[in-house]
């Protein structure tokens, strides 16, 4: 849902404004909310999370992130997931994790939800790759695809079982077929 202020928005006024949820996002001199996650998204989101920082935590390579918001090129997204490389976190003065993040994840991963604009959610992973980051990943939960983005390279649909999904060299260790990434959504 767009929400049109009486005046136009500075970058600088929306990041002012209070977090909402779910939470909203600055693009192209709108606030659009996202919508607010359902149980497959949530159920995706967390697996992948937690499956790709179980490969690279421990070995300071990088870092996924659910639902952070990343300032960069004129917007603030809130990807469902971002992944950073490690040595991209943002510290604060205590060299704990930033709250702020201004640059562009290394890995964007996107997942649809029922009444979601998919050329809005496409919009920002394009967003990421003209920014700098390493690959794309749109998921539709509705149909059992993912889109891959690679920078400066035509998307792939992947919607077979078997297929291996591609992921950022940062994140080599971490395998995961089309097939496992929607088993994620049986109990």
């Amino acid at each position: 849902m767009v929400k049109s202020p009486t005046k136009p928005l500075t970058l600088e006024e929306f990041l002012k404004l209070p977090e909402t949820k779910p939470s909203s996002e600055y693009i192209n001199g709108q606030i659009i909310e996202k919508p607010m996650p359902q149980g497959k998204h949530s159920k995706l989101q967390g697996k992948l999370v937690t499956g790709i920082n179980e490969v690279v935590e421990s070995r300071k390579i990088a870092l996924a992130f659910p639902e952070l918001r990343c300032t960069f090129g004129g917007r603030s997204i809130v990807p469902d997931v971002a992944v950073f490389a490690w040595e991209r976190i943002p510290l604060d003065e205590g060299g704990d994790v930033a709250n702020v993040f201004k640059a562009h994840p290394d890995w964007t991963i996107e997942i649809l939800s029922p009444d979601q604009s998919q050329t809005k959610v496409t919009g920002n992973i394009l967003h990421c790759l003209k920014h700098g980051s390493r690959l794309g990943w749109l998921i539709d939960p509705g149909d059992r695809s993912v889109l891959v983005y690679p920078p400066k390279q035509q998307p792939e649909l992947l919607q077979e079982s078997q297929e291996i999904l591609p992921v950022p060299d940062l994140v080599s260790g971490f395998q995961l077929t089309v097939g496992q990434l929607f088993g994620w959504l049986k109990l």
